[in-house]
């Protein structure tokens, strides 16, 4: 390839078919607009109730959005996924996993009772997702995985050991599956959020100690707006990041400097 060839081009989804799990709330709706807004159509599968609203935000960038009431813990849903992203859309081109979910407990009451559910959502379903649309990336040699992973992809985190395994966890499994998908042209990667303003971090940000200790540990001594994911995604899901494969991306504000 000559430097030439390279265009802006190369960021554009226009004509791909993401799946972004969660894709209705949270930092899910960053990752899911941001695609739109890239010109993929999108496919949210989510527990939560359709949103409207949000729905209108992404036909808005002139692509088709399509939802699916969907419980991606239950045995087989996953694989019913992506088979109706494919019936609707006529392909699935790009998988976000970023459905989860944090329990916290002192250690000693930290049990399975909180451990199953974490470790279900956050990693064995992003495991059976990946699995599936694997399926339909390998023959048609081409693709983009997006693991959602977090800072307790490195860190350890109290209260919530299952949180930081699970993320530990989809780190190694961004890593294992691009190993094995890389042939076959299908990249295989993780963005890591730092701190970010949503509804589940509102007690902490509320929390004025909290809150300034976060800001302190962050270089750029902020919180994360949403908007700040929108990028990193598009760039990841697109044609510019071809040869980056088995990375995981922190956007953290320098947080993991300090």
């Amino acid at each position: 390839m000559e430097i030439t060839e390279f265009t802006m081009d190369y960021f554009s989804l226009k004509g791909k078919n993401a799946i972004v799990t969660g894709g209705n709330t949270g930092l899910g709706q960053a990752f899911s607009l941001a695609l739109a807004k890239g010109g993929a159509n999108v496919f949210i599968p989510s527990i939560m109730p359709n949103d409207p609203n949000f729905n209108k935000l992404i036909e808005a960038e002139g692509v088709r959005v399509a939802y699916m009431e969907a419980n991606i813990t239950e045995e087989g849903v996953p694989k019913q996924i992506v088979e109706k992203c494919v019936e609707t859309f006529g392909s699935v081109d790009i998988l976000v996993n970023c459905a989860g979910i944090c329990i916290c407990e002192p250690v000693l009451e930290f049990t399975r009772k909180q451990w199953d559910p974490m470790i279900s959502i956050n990693l064995t379903a992003a495991f059976e997702m990946s699995h599936e649309v694997a399926k339909f990336m390998i023959p048609q040699k081409s693709g983009k995985i997006i693991n959602i992973c977090s800072m307790f992809s490195w860190l350890g985190g109290q209260q919530s050991p299952a949180y930081a395994a699970s993320k530990h966890g989809i780190a190694g499994l961004t890593k294992a599956y691009c190993d094995e998908l890389a042939q076959y042209n299908v990249q295989v990667n993780g963005i890591a959020p730092g701190y970010f303003k949503t509804k589940v971090a509102a007690a902490s940000v509320e929390n004025v100690e909290r809150s300034k200790w976060i800001v302190d540990h962050t270089a750029e001594g902020r919180w994360g707006e949403i908007h700040d994911l929108m990028g990193t995604t598009v760039f990841l899901a697109s044609q510019a990041s071809q040869f980056v494969n088995g990375h995981i991306l922190a956007v953290d504000g320098g947080f993991l400097v300090r």
